[in-house]
């Protein structure tokens, strides 16, 4: 029998508390969305003026991090060179970046996602809240 890592609450407080200061310091609106690593919602920060369909597509994001171990880019990048039968995937419905699993000894334990800049911002984000937690 395996021994699995993960999140506490406090873990998830400090990946909102680092994501939302990353977000601030930039002048950035956004929604940032922890999950476990069955893309299950932890946490969700919807920051002021940050677009309401972000607190839509933020966890959409986490939710494909976490579920394809990988980051959601990847997903985006396969769209983009002309794989679009991929848009058919079940279950997978955030297929832009700005999904980032929390990786723990080689393992996917968790995901970040967030919404609300460009897609690059939106990671950047979600590495500076998995940050916090020192892994």
């Amino acid at each position: 029998m395996k021994t699995k890592h993960v999140l506490t609450a406090d873990d998830v407080k400090k990946i909102l508390a680092a994501a939302e200061a990353e977000a601030l310091a930039n002048k950035w609106a956004v929604s940032i969305a922890v999950v476990d690593d069955g893309g299950h919602l932890l946490g969700l920060l919807r920051l002021d003026g940050a677009p309401a369909i972000s607190a839509h597509i933020a966890p959409a994001k986490a939710h494909t991090a976490a579920l394809g171990r990988r980051e959601s880019k990847v997903y985006e990048e396969v769209i983009n060179n002309g794989r679009t039968s991929f848009l058919s995937v079940p279950t997978i419905h955030g297929m832009l970046e700005g999904g980032v699993p929390v990786v723990v000894e080689g393992e996917t334990i968790a995901a970040v996602g967030v919404s609300g800049v460009k897609s690059n911002e939106d990671a950047q984000i979600a590495r500076a809240g998995i940050a916090a937690l020192g892994v």
